[in-house]
């Protein structure tokens, strides 16, 4: 397959050198049985006089780096091996000047939350409507309204594709911030497939100012591999200083190796993903025949099973899948999202399709009532998120929080999205969604962190 593949030059160099003698980092020096327990030990080199430098590239990586961006249709691209978060802080910092506030939709991951933590951007909250248990994106309206009323918002930063395929109206986004002289940012970890489809349709790269790829996520790259690409090349300096402070002095050749296999393979293998695809369309009508409902994602490579629908509880359902060897993205107590690739097999379809009939058939596996809690969202205050997250702080029992103000983000992980953002009023529906999720984060040990309360 590498043969078929245009010259992967990082690949090449790493896995191509001559064994040297190592005064230099990493501490593992390659050793022999250092080796024989991580093979990828010999190509986990460092910024060496034949490698090169992410930070200041000019040779193997500047190379890959170009390439990529011929292949995406980007001005510039950036290897990432700290995963996507690097590229969404290097991102909003690169607009940090441009604007006191930013839009952020709820479903943001919350990495997007603690940089404007961070960086001190206000974020100006936008909700979509519901379907089918799953938030939409915001409508364009919405982000035009709040647009023309606040000269101080920078521009909107939104993720697309999220966890369940949804994909935003992005052309949309982009006339309507684009007509106002605003930014438009995008999270894209979970599509850059996307960027293989014919005409890239949905695809971040086609209207975004500034867009992160998460490679690892639904390409063939070692975990944390990401990239984040350019379009508006004003925002080029800013963004690469920004790279700067946020990504890794540190980078894992094998990460930034994969990363650039990852977009050469995929844009390789174009064909043979289009034949998967139909195959998983095929997988989904028969997911439906057999009594489930499947959500409607406009990615092919979201696979979301409505176990509520077919009467059956999620987690027991979860754990028949796991003891049959078959390992879910995640269960959000109603949904169970398989995340697919270009490299997973037609037989494993085949084999998933087996084993939800059975958990179809298997009486013992039914939901005596439904087991995730609709999703709530924390109440509107004065407060401000800014001020909450740097506010005096306490921590209360989580089941006696209703009506306090969060003072840090609460939420389900994943998706990884806040259910109460900081500055929000904590209601009870919230602090039920908090204690039935498998997993939440903004809670430690039964109790989550609210301003403090004076007395007197």
């Amino acid at each position: 397959m590498q043969n078929k593949i245009k010259d992967c030059h990082i690949l090449k160099l790493i896995s191509g050198r001559e064994r040297e003698v190592s005064f230099h980092t990493p501490g593992h020096k390659a050793d022999f049985c250092y080796g024989r327990l991580f093979p990828a030990a010999d190509m986990d080199v460092t910024e060496l006089s034949y490698t090169d430098d992410l930070s200041s590239p000019s040779g193997v990586i500047a190379k890959a780096q170009a390439d990529i961006a011929e292949i995406v249709g980007a001005k510039r691209s950036y290897i990432l091996t700290d995963g996507s978060t690097s590229g969404v802080f290097a991102m909003m910092y690169a607009v940090r000047r441009k604007g006191k506030k930013i839009i952020v939709p709820r479903n943001c991951h919350k990495s997007v939350w603690n940089a404007c933590a961070l960086l001190g951007l206000e974020p100006v909250i936008v909700q979509g409507e519901e379907c089918g248990g799953v938030m939409q994106p915001p409508s364009p309206e919405q982000i035009g309204r709040l647009i023309c009323g606040d000269q101080s918002i920078a521009g909107l930063v939104v993720t697309s594709p999220d966890y369940y395929g949804n994909i935003a109206p992005l052309q949309e986004y982009s006339k309507v911030l684009r007509g106002n002289g605003r930014y438009l940012l995008i999270d894209g970890a979970h599509g850059g497939h996307l960027a293989y489809e014919e005409g890239r349709k949905g695809y971040a790269g086609l209207y975004a100012d500034i867009w992160i790829d998460g490679a690892h996520k639904s390409m063939p790259a070692l975990t944390q591999g990401s990239l984040v690409h350019l379009n508006d090349l004003s925002l080029q300096s800013s963004l690469e200083e920004g790279l700067n402070i946020f990504r890794t002095s540190s980078p894992s050749f094998p990460v930034m190796a994969s990363v650039e296999y990852s977009v050469k393979y995929c844009d390789f293998a174009r064909e043979s993903t289009e034949k998967l695809k139909k195959a998983v369309c095929a997988t989904r009508e028969r997911i439906e025949e057999i009594g489930y409902n499947v959500y409607p994602s406009a990615d092919w490579t979201k696979l979301a099973v409505d176990f509520a629908f077919a009467g059956k509880d999620a987690s027991l359902a979860n754990e028949y899948l796991e003891k049959n060897g078959i390992y879910a993205e995640f269960n959000d107590g109603r949904y169970i999202l398989f995340y697919l690739s270009a490299n997973t097999k037609i037989s494993e379809l085949k084999r998933l399709e087996e084993v939800l009939a059975e958990i179809y058939g298997a009486d013992g596996l039914n939901a005596d009532c439904f087991t995730r809690a609709e999703f709530s969202y924390g109440e509107n205050s004065s407060y401000g998120y800014l001020n909450a997250v740097n506010a005096e702080y306490e921590y209360v029992d989580l089941q006696n929080a209703a009506g306090r103000i969060a003072a840090a983000n609460a939420g389900i992980s994943p998706p990884c999205i806040p259910v109460a953002a900081a500055g929000e009023i904590i209601t009870p529906q919230v602090i039920e969604l908090l204690i039935k999720a498998p997993h939440a984060f903004g809670v430690e040990g039964g109790k989550i962190k609210v301003v403090r309360k004076y007395e007197g």
